[in-house]
């Protein structure tokens, strides 16, 4: 079994009312963790094949090359955990 921080340098930001999460990928699993989002998260748009704009249930997010993504409206750190566990499973 799989665990966030596993995949996750650290993250940033606050979660609550329309904040925004930053969400740091550890380096060396980097492109494993972008792989395994953009298979189960729905593209909305893409811009030059450096930032995807994705959407997950009813989470919204933009997901970097470098290995970062900015998760928005989340109410707190379990539901960000409980989301990155379902995408990088």
């Amino acid at each position: 079994m799989i665990k966030v921080e596993d995949y996750v340098a650290r993250t940033e930001g606050t979660c609550g009312k329309e904040k925004d999460v930053i969400v740091i990928f550890k380096y060396d699993k980097k492109d494993e963790a972008i792989k395994k989002i953009m298979g189960k998260a729905a593209m909305k748009k893409s811009i030059g094949g450096i930032i995807s704009e994705l959407t997950y249930k009813s989470f919204s997010f933009r997901l970097y090359g470098s290995g970062k993504a900015i998760f928005r409206d989340l109410k707190d750190k379990e539901e960000l955990n409980s989301l990155l566990l379902e995408l990088l499973s």
